[in-house]
């Protein structure tokens, strides 16, 4: 909750989730900060193909078999900030964050780059 509250309103409007048990808490994502949440059906990854493709990626630093809660959430934060700042193929070779950099600068009306005079 606390990665997301800072975002605005438009950025974190909805999120799908998988199934997994990690989620548990979903219901207060809506009642503290007003984001609707949705899930997944069951047994059908497809439907979340970017978490699939970053949940691969995030094994790098995060082994199945480690356990998260000795994570700090410093360290938390670089797998993340490393994650959104790799080009991606289905993404043009931009990052995820450079695209998001877009798509709220153009939901605000706004150039996402400054032109240069």
């Amino acid at each position: 909750m606390k990665a997301v509250r800072d975002l605005l309103h438009l950025a974190r409007k909805s999120i799908t989730f998988d199934r997994g048990t990690e989620f548990v808490s979903w219901p207060h994502l809506q009642a503290e900060i007003g984001t609707q949440t949705w899930f997944c059906d069951p047994s059908s990854p497809w439907q979340k193909e970017t978490v699939e493709n970053t949940n691969r990626r995030v094994r790098r630093w995060l082994p199945r078999k480690r356990d998260i809660s000795a994570v700090s959430d410093h360290d938390l934060k670089m797998i993340c900030d490393r994650l959104n700042a790799t080009p991606r193929k289905c993404l043009g070779w931009k990052t995820p964050a450079e695209v998001f950099r877009e798509k709220m600068m153009v939901e605000l009306d706004q150039a996402p780059y400054p032109q240069k005079q």
